[in-house]
């Protein structure tokens, strides 16, 4: 594990001048613990407000207005951020654990170098079962784009363009960010035949899974981990036509009102310990070398958070699309929303 460095200073220099810190993040998607711990070591009161998809994230921010100071976009909303001058570069000399970011993690496309974000969290989105409805193959977007009969009806489909969309292309031949109209036109007509066969399209499906309210789900891997702790029949499946992988990363914003909070927020966020926090709540894995220490057996050894061998080469990071690619993106996502 790389060297740790101690935070005691810029915490405590922190907590002597520090008021508040504004944190702009996905619902559900940061730990109480982590806050309270946070508050605790630096007296810095933390405002949290949720968001529910990258679009609405962006919309909000661009508009100006919104007093936050740190924002968690996805990997393919990096660059989008950074080339409307959304988010800065960090100064790395106040950020002294920098380099606790795994590095696997450290010269990404989206961020080389991490010169403007940090992992928070990474992830899969596939396709939640619960075996007691269906006991067939669930590693397939078959499951949700021609449902089997057992499940018409008691599906839910997770409102993210992004991921809908591509899990719709690797599904009839294309890829995502196409500007294919014949792979757009085959991904269109299958979503709009299937989702006469869905119950929903919706957000917040952890406790309806659980509780057997919704009996499949398009979803993230460690949202529908955190399902399975507490009803056992829950299942995962990660679609063989191809997935989409997330990495999720913290990056300081360019009109950010409390610096020296953020700062220190990041710096605290670096540490293995306090890493830990984020994915034993949300139940997902993180970027942060050494973290997994800090975590439990059972989160260590899951399928749903650690891809099986068999099952990741599927997978793949969403690129970021281009203006024509999202128009026709936009266009098919309004029908289907109709």
């Amino acid at each position: 594990m790389k060297t740790l460095l101690s935070t005691t200073f810029i915490l405590t220099a922190g907590a002597l001048s520090a008021q508040e810190l504004q944190l702009y993040n996905w619902g559900d998607y940061t730990s109480p613990e982590l806050i309270e711990k946070f508050e605790a070591e630096t007296g810095i009161e933390v405002t949290l407000t949720d968001y529910d998809s990258n679009d609405t994230a962006l919309a909000k921010v661009e508009a100006g207005g919104h007093g936050f100071d740190l924002v968690v976009p996805s990997a393919n909303y990096i660059p989008i951020w950074r080339e409307k001058g959304l988010i800065q570069e960090f100064d790395l000399s106040r950020l002294p654990s920098h380099d606790n970011i795994a590095d696997e993690w450290v010269d990404v496309p989206f961020d080389p170098g991490r010169l403007y974000s940090i992992p928070w969290q990474i992830g899969a989105t596939g396709i939640a079962v619960n075996s007691d409805a269906y006991e067939g193959d669930i590693n397939t977007s078959a499951i949700f784009l021609d449902p089997p009969e057992e499940l018409v009806g008691k599906l839910n489909v997770t409102p993210e363009m992004n991921d809908i969309m591509s899990l719709a292309l690797w599904y009839v031949g294309g890829e995502p960010c196409t500007e294919d109209t014949e792979m757009l036109r085959a991904a269109r007509d299958v979503l709009i035949a299937a989702k006469p066969a869905w119950q929903s399209m919706d957000y917040g499906m952890s406790e309806k899974l659980a509780a057997n309210d919704t009996m499949a789900s398009v979803y993230w891997n460690g949202a529908v981990f955190r399902a399975a702790l507490e009803n056992d029949k829950v299942q995962f499946g990660y679609p063989q036509e191809g997935f989409p992988l997330f990495m999720d990363s913290i990056a300081l914003l360019s009109d950010a009102q409390n610096m020296n909070e953020a700062y220190t927020f990041l710096e605290f966020i670096l540490q293995p310990e306090n890493a830990a926090l984020i994915s034993q709540y949300a139940r997902y894995a993180n970027g942060i070398e050494g973290s997994e220490e800090f975590m439990d057996e059972v989160m260590k050894n899951s399928p749903m958070v650690n891809i099986p061998a068999e099952y990741a080469e599927a997978g793949e990071f969403l690129p970021t699309c281009s203006a024509e690619s999202l128009s026709y993106y936009t266009a098919i996502w309004t029908e289907l929303q109709k």
